[in-house]
């Protein structure tokens, strides 16, 4: 007798992984089991576990696949890498959405360990009229290195506007729930544009790891007025 959700892998290509970049690889696998995998019920996805095997994030993007039973799919799997880098496992699953995944019920799990090297890019600054700390530059890419495609801080300055007032805490928020005002912008980072007090800021677009440090600072010139 067959089992009702089995799971077979086969050949699979995995890129090079850099901290907060989507990347793709591709996974060949087989409906081994009686349940056809149809409409949007099943996916491949994945989880990202450190040296010992703690979860660092759970629910990967879904990459849908269809396969009736014993019928094989290869699929380019949309796999976004954690942040910070270092060493981590990458554990690539298919999940029956809101019911299981297949490693929960003994199923094997495709598993590579994987070294997620920085983050590069070119970053440009949108400062508009605000002045940078003198250290700014230097804490923006670290933080870009570290993962980042959109970095902000606080703001700072007399005369504040009102608008600016969720810019002033201390300490770092990924994703920091307002848009980054005066950001450091890797090119091809997924990004919305707005303003804020006349200033431009960035909202991130489709999960696109973003930061608000507050140690990295800019400040209004003096007599500056909104807009």
């Amino acid at each position: 007798m067959g089992r009702p959700i089995a799971v077979r892998w086969g050949a699979h290509e995995l890129p090079e992984l850099r901290a907060g970049v989507l990347a793709t690889a591709r996974v060949e696998l087989e409906n081994a089991g009686d349940t056809p995998w149809r409409g949007d019920r099943f996916a491949v996805s994945y989880h990202w576990l450190d040296e010992l095997g703690n979860a660092i994030v759970w629910d990967g993007f879904r990459t849908v696949v269809r396969a009736e039973s014993g019928e094989r799919a290869t699929l380019d799997v949309a796999v976004r890498a954690p942040i910070p880098p270092g060493r981590y496992r990458l554990s690539i699953d298919v999940v029956d959405e809101n019911r299981f995944w297949f490693g929960e019920l003994g199923e094997a799990t495709l598993d590579f360990d994987v070294e997620v090297l920085d983050r590069e890019g070119t970053p440009v600054a949108h400062l508009g009229d605000a002045i940078a700390a003198a250290d700014w530059h230097e804490r923006v890419l670290a933080a870009h290195r570290e993962g980042y495609g959109i970095v902000g801080g606080s703001v700072g300055g007399r005369r504040r506007p009102a608008e600016l007032a969720a810019y002033t805490p201390p300490g770092r928020v990924p994703g920091f729930t307002h848009p980054l005002v005066c950001p450091s912008v890797l090119e091809g980072a997924w990004v919305r544009w707005t303003e804020v007090a006349g200033l431009p800021a960035a909202v991130p677009l489709h999960d696109e790891p973003a930061l608000y440090d507050g140690r990295i600072t800019v400040r209004l010139p003096s007599g500056r007025r909104r807009g």
